[in-house]
């Protein structure tokens, strides 16, 4: 309406920056060329970054930009979850909408928590990876924008943005690749104390070398010359220059402030109060114009038009005017892109609201609540809910604010802004006593609380209690990090539960204390999942039932698996589905086949898990479609099936990649890894492994891709980069929580590793310390390879006198563990085959007899590293104890063998072949066949 009102204190002229904007325009230049580029831009408040963003953003319209400003909204002290990109989005899909509505294409319901427009976002449970989720699908949204148009993202304000926010700058800032996209921050410096919340993250960014950091000084005398100049279309007196620059110190906005001041006849030295400086002008406004200017400072950053005449209660007529008086005067400006109106400069905003009395600033916001309730459709319904929450909470009115809290609580999680939901419950907990009960009894966990672990009473009928905001408050710090809180927050709930006999609910925070501590390396859990099946033993069927059973099941499966374990699993599936808990029984389903196929079950487990799979994928169980692209290839790589494995993951990273589910992703390529080694693809089992480390937002799939690459450095003679790699999977489990899938491939290796650094003592130390813990039922996959290293370091060593003593002892202590492992999986047998040939090698009773049954033992199995280490001892045995007639076949052997290594690049394998080769040569001689056979062996 007033959009083309200019004030007279903002210069026509841009002055300075010219390196600053230097340094954008080749930020523009790199996107265009598909390099995405991130830029922060710091400055103290007034020292002119929104200037800065405006010219920039002008010269990349010019040059056939997008742009798309987003600003980080301020009510009250609250921020809005998302707001900045909300909007940038919004303004994207105005200028690009056929292109964002196609990079959105089939993740419509997820987007739609950032920009609503696109669509209803699903209901459902929430998990770790829910806001990961939606950050990716961002990422991949902006990708796919950004691939033939360039684009600049301006976020503006971020000082003052949520924490929600501020994770997925940091997420983009850290992920994006592709695409021609310019993304921007600005911040006010002098507003990061040691204690804000942007702190941390602007300490994360300055490691990344990708980022671009600007600092905005203040202008120098010839600047603030020139400024004046340009406020004032003429040449300042040198006199009113210097006082002005000693006065402003070089900051943009008091230059203007000040320039106008003088312009009208105050003096530049009017007080020494910068608040009253800023004031000035706002009390120089007619009456109305300076309560129009006070209903706009307490309604946030931005106040929409049909907002702000609700609540100024003035004429039409008589609130333009008083708009068009503080337009002109330059206090307020219209808000681009929106129907509304915001300070020109925040620091005027704070001044006027810090002007305002107690009583003054509660009964405006009255007004915008009531304004707000009354017509819901004056804000975005994107803001609607956390806006009439601070209102309301900033009225005093805890009967009105208590709901409003809640559902604004409601509306946080369902945009997966989970810290700002459980900063809405931390607020309703401290009203909830205020409030009156006769409100508090209104209140239906059905509508507010997601999480209420069942009790016997029905939701939608029974009251919201307490313990409902500490089980919402629980989980919303579990899952936006907030550790810490949410454990001291389980910690009142369950001192609260002693005065009550409600086992189910106690079983619940229980089972989220087990969480939380594994989270925070406090320990394995285990303590709290074992109180919490007290609590459930001998209750009806539940879901909290079926989560008990399921948790602990899940647990005992990857720490000690045995017979009770499969009895978990087995009443966890029964009792989800009694209940429908569909994602608890199809969790459970994943435990039960897999926990089958170690014991034994192979084709009855493995069928149960692919049902899972094709169910979660059919019906979009994210959760559940990351875990069973994770288990089931998993548990086929275990049994030796490393291409059918390799399919799955395959699939995996496509689905993941779509859903968004970075940390199922960062598994998928640990275990994709793993099964490329097993099928001889040791280049691409390198690629995967670093993208495991890459994508990996937890500890252990950072390990996995850890002990994948020091498996592939020792295989191929790089010993000092294996025990680098191997220091970094150690590191990465740490001691907290041992679990045999970690530790016993860490123990493997170390004795690898120590072998081939000569170091047989601690070889046998760390067998030793393995032996001794024993190998859980379900852990020969891991336990088979760990004995056949073991086997493999005496039999090498087996000359060396040194290694004589206690070699006995060893060579016991390994047969008595090959005798309690099973034997099921083909792959299991072959390595039984293995170690006992290796135990017989140690003992020098090795025969060909015995390494013909191992070869013949990993022929079908489609493992080429293997197969070629079990040929070589074969020729080698031949060589040694076979007749003439055998020499040939040894020979064919030899060569098998050694392309095998040189294609895999495994050297130490290679040169023990070209060793065996040349000692045959000088031992016996060769015929024309043997010598063909045998040719190139050295080249």
């Amino acid at each position: 309406m007033l959009g083309a009102v200019e004030t007279r204190s903002v210069s026509p002229v841009f002055v300075g920056r010219a390196e600053e904007l230097g340094t954008l325009h080749d930020a523009l230049v790199r996107a265009r060329e598909g390099e995405p580029q991130a830029l922060l831009i710091g400055g103290e408040a007034g020292v002119g970054k929104t200037r800065l963003v405006e010219e920039f953003a002008a010269a990349a319209r010019s040059r056939g930009a997008v742009v798309a400003l987003g600003g980080c909204v301020e009510i009250g002290a609250d921020g809005l979850p998302f707001a900045p990109f909300s909007t940038a989005l919004r303004a994207l899909r105005r200028e690009l909408p056929g292109e964002l509505a196609a990079a959105a294409a089939g993740q419509e319901e997820e987007l739609a928590r950032l920009l609503p427009e696109l669509g209803e976002s699903r209901a459902g449970r929430h998990d770790e990876d829910a806001m990961a989720r939606l950050f990716e699908l961002t990422a991949r949204l902006l990708e796919r924008v950004t691939a033939e148009h360039t684009v600049v993202l301006a976020l503006e304000d971020l000082h003052w943005a949520d924490a929600s926010t501020r994770h997925l700058l940091s997420y983009l800032f850290r992920t994006l690749r592709t695409g021609r996209l310019v993304v921007l921050a600005t911040y006010r410096s002098d507003d990061i104390h040691r204690r804000h919340p942007l702190r941390p993250l602007l300490a994360e960014l300055d490691r990344l070398r990708t980022i671009r950091r600007l600092e905005l000084a203040r202008f120098n005398r010839d600047e603030v010359g020139r400024q004046i100049a340009g406020i004032r279309a003429r040449e300042p007196e040198p006199d009113q220059v210097d006082a002005i620059f000693e006065r402003s110190d070089g900051n943009a906005f008091f230059v203007e402030e000040l320039a106008v001041a003088a312009h009208e006849g105050c003096r530049t030295g009017l007080t020494d109060s910068l608040r009253d400086l800023l004031l000035v002008r706002v009390e120089g406004l007619p009456e109305a114009a300076q309560q129009v200017a006070r209903i706009v400072a307490e309604g946030g950053s931005t106040v929409e038009y049909r907002l702000l005449s609700a609540v100024a209660r003035l004429a039409e007529d008589d609130l333009i005017e008083a708009l068009r008086a503080a337009v002109n005067a330059g206090i307020l400006a219209p808000a681009p892109g929106d129907d509304g109106y915001r300070f020109r400069h925040s620091l005027v905003r704070e001044a006027v609201s810090d002007d305002l009395l107690p009583g003054e600033r509660s009964r405006l916001n009255r007004r915008y609540a009531e304004a707000l309730e009354t017509d819901p459709a004056l804000v975005p319904a994107d803001q609607r809910a956390a806006r009439l929450a601070s209102y309301w909470y900033h009225a005093h009115d805890a009967a009105k604010a208590l709901p409003a809290v809640l559902e604004a609580s409601v509306q946080a999680r369902r945009r997966h802004a989970y810290a700002e939901q459980l900063r809405l419950l931390e607020r309703a907990m401290d009203l909830w006593d205020a409030a009156p009960e006769a409100v508090r009894e209104t209140l239906r966990p059905v509508d507010y609380a997601e999480v209420y672990p069942p009790c016997g009473c029905d939701p939608a009928t029974t009251a919201l209690r307490y313990l409902d905001l500490l089980a919402e408050a629980a989980v919303a710090g579990r899952l936006c990090g907030e550790r810490e809180r949410a454990l001291k927050i389980t910690k009142r709930a369950l001192r609260l539960l002693e005065q009550e006999n409600d086992p189910l609910r106690t079983a619940w925070f229980w089972i989220q204390r087990s969480r939380l501590v594994q989270r925070l390396a406090r320990g394995d859990g285990w303590q709290e999942i074992a109180t919490a099946q007290d609590l459930v033993r001998g209750l009806p069927p539940s879901e909290v039932h079926a989560e008990v059973l399921a948790t602990a099941a899940h647990w005992s499966m990857l720490r000690e698996p045995g017979p009770d374990t499969l009895t978990a699993a087995e009443r966890a599936v029964e009792y989800a589905r009694m209940v429908g808990a569909d994602e608890i029984e199809s969790n459970a389903r994943l435990t039960l086949g897999g926990l089958m196929v170690e014991a034994g079950q192979i084709e009855a487990g493995l069928a149960h898990m692919y049902e899972v799979r094709d169910d979660v994928v059919a019906r979009g169980l994210a959760v559940v479609v990351g875990r069973s692209h994770v288990n089931l290839p998993s548990t086929l790589e275990g049994i030796g099936r490393s291409e059918e494995s390799v399919n799955i993951l395959r699939e995996g990273l496509r689905l993941t990649g779509r859903m968004g589910l970075t940390e199922s992703e960062g598994w998928v390529w640990g275990n994709l890894a793993e099964s490329l080694i097993s099928l001889g693809r040791w280049d691409e089992a390198a690629e995967a492994a670093v993208s495991a480390q890459r994508m990996g937002r937890t500890a252990a799939p950072y390990g996995s891709g850890a002990h994948s690459l020091a498996f592939l450095a020792l295989a191929r003679g790089e010993v000092a980069e294996a025990a680098r790699h191997l220091a970094e999977a150690r590191a990465s489990y740490g001691p907290h929580d041992p679990m045999p899938q970690q530790d016993l491939p860490i123990s493997r290796l170390a004795i690898a590793v120590a072998a081939a650094e000569g170091r047989l003592a601690d070889a046998r130390a760390e067998l030793a310390r393995t032996l001794e813990s024993g190998f859980p039922l379900g852990t020969q996959r891991y336990a088979w390879p760990l004995l056949l290293e073991a086997a493999t370091a005496e039999a090498e060593a087996r000359a060396l006198p040194a290694a004589r003593d206690g070699r006995e002892q060893v060579l016991d202590g390994i047969l008595a563990a090959v005798k309690r492992l099973t034997t099921h999986a083909p792959v299991w047998y072959a390595h039984e085959q293995w170690v006992r040939a290796e135990l017989h090698r140690a003992a020098d009773r090795s025969t060909p007899d015995t390494w013909s049954e191992v070869v013949t033992a990993f022929e079908p199995l489609g493992r080429p590293y293997d197969l070629a280490r079990v040929r070589y001892r074969l020729a080698a045995s031949l060589l040694t104890c076979g007749g003439e007639d055998e020499r040939e076949r040894a020979a064919e052997l030899l060569r098998l063998a050694h392309a095998a290594a040189r294609h895999l690049g495994a050297r130490p394998l290679a040169a023990l072949v070209e060793a065996e080769h040349t000692e045959t040569r000088t031992r016996w001689g060769l015929n024309r066949s043997t010598r063909g056979l045998l040719t190139g062996y050295s080249n």
